[in-house]
């Protein structure tokens, strides 16, 4: 498994770079797509009381979760939170109903299975660890952290970004994707299709750049789903973004799973 440090300024059309191999890109969300939390609220229970100081809440933006978190794991130390505690306490979270199947499966038939992530390099490589799939994810883009010399863990930016308005400056989904895509063709390797499954406002990027070849996978009732939606209604606010891939929404990875081995009869 790799753990991914980059940047790239170009969203590619790859449409035109995929070969009929069989073998699929499962690209993955991770917080409330792959487990079932978000992991980054989740250690918030290692505050005193479980609960942050109201200065600290105060400095959430959607634009700045980054630099949210840095605070919160400066407070954490601060209190005694050490590296150990805050293993253990991301151990306590569960995969997403009928992932551990999906993921098992997917490994299996050879597809390739990536997690492009606004959490931490940290936190997710301690819960695929947990449950043994860090031989099944072959990447992990996200944003490296690091405990340092005292044992205060350290978050950065995954990249610099000013292209894209649908993505947080520190991670855009859908030049990750694209770049991955276009450095895996350079090397030989291509795919049937995509396969992108998500959540989240940021999990719309990547969407976007799929090809009428591909597949979204928005989970019910989530920020993704009600995105996709809107632009399948023709809502004023999103007619100006195309989406061109096949939506599959879902509420356990039972129903990616039969999409999965659905395109596999395909073949």
């Amino acid at each position: 498994m790799i753990y991914t440090i980059g940047k790239f300024l170009l969203r590619r059309n790859y449409a035109n770079i995929n070969k009929m191999t069989g073998k699929l890109l499962l690209a993955f969300d991770f917080d409330h797509t792959m487990i079932d939390e978000n992991s980054d609220l989740w250690v918030k229970k290692l505050a005193p009381g479980g609960e942050l100081p109201q200065e600290i809440e105060d400095k959430y933006s959607d634009n700045g979760w980054t630099h949210y978190m840095g605070t919160i794991f400066q407070y954490l130390y601060s209190t005694g939170v050490k590296q150990p505690d805050i293993h253990n306490c991301l151990k306590e979270i569960p995969l997403t109903n009928g992932f551990q199947q999906l993921l098992d499966h997917a490994h299996k038939q050879g597809h390739e299975c990536i997690i492009i992530s606004d959490s931490n390099s940290k936190f997710i490589r301690y819960i695929l660890e947990n449950y043994n799939l860090e031989n099944i994810i072959s990447k992990v883009y996200t944003n490296p952290a690091e405990f340092d010399e005292e044992g205060c863990l350290k978050i950065d930016f995954y990249h610099h970004q000013d292209w894209c308005d649908l993505s947080t400056v520190n991670l855009c989904k859908g030049h990750i994707l694209t770049e991955h895509i276009r450095e895996q063709a350079a090397l030989g390797n291509t795919y049937s299709r995509v396969v992108y499954v998500g959540d989240g406002s940021n999990d719309l990027c990547p969407s976007l750049t799929l090809s009428n070849n591909d597949y979204v996978c928005p989970r019910v009732n989530l920020r993704l789903w009600k995105k996709i939606n809107a632009i399948i209604a023709g809502d004023e606010k999103f007619k100006k973004y195309c989406l061109k891939a096949k939506v599959l929404e879902w509420e356990s990875g039972a129903e990616i799973l039969n999409l999965i081995k659905d395109l596999e009869s395909q073949k």
